[in-house]
């Protein structure tokens, strides 16, 4: 799989709103997508990231929409399976 290369993120309204329901900062984004642990390409040419924000481990959905910029469609804490293969991933290096 190609690393993914998020130079920007796009916000709106209706994303950012959206991730505070989930309790998650624009700011947290940012760093958890350059902390990034692993990413999978998910349905509908989605991608989910897991990062690194702080002590806080999160999971970011991403659509690109142009090269190096991606919409964040949603951003909350990782699920129990996502924590544990980052956790594996760590292991590796």
């Amino acid at each position: 799989m190609t690393k993914i290369v998020v130079r920007m993120l796009v916000w709106n309204e209706i994303n950012s709103e959206h991730i505070k329901k989930h309790a998650v900062t624009q700011s947290e984004v940012a760093v958890a997508v350059t902390h990034l642990g692993y990413h999978k390409q998910t349905y509908d040419k989605r991608y989910l990231l897991v990062g690194r924000s702080g002590k806080r481990i999160l999971a970011v959905v991403l659509k690109r929409e142009k090269t190096n910029q991606y919409y964040v469609l949603t951003a909350r804490d990782a699920n129990k399976k996502e924590r544990r293969r980052l956790y594996e991933k760590d292991k590796i290096k």
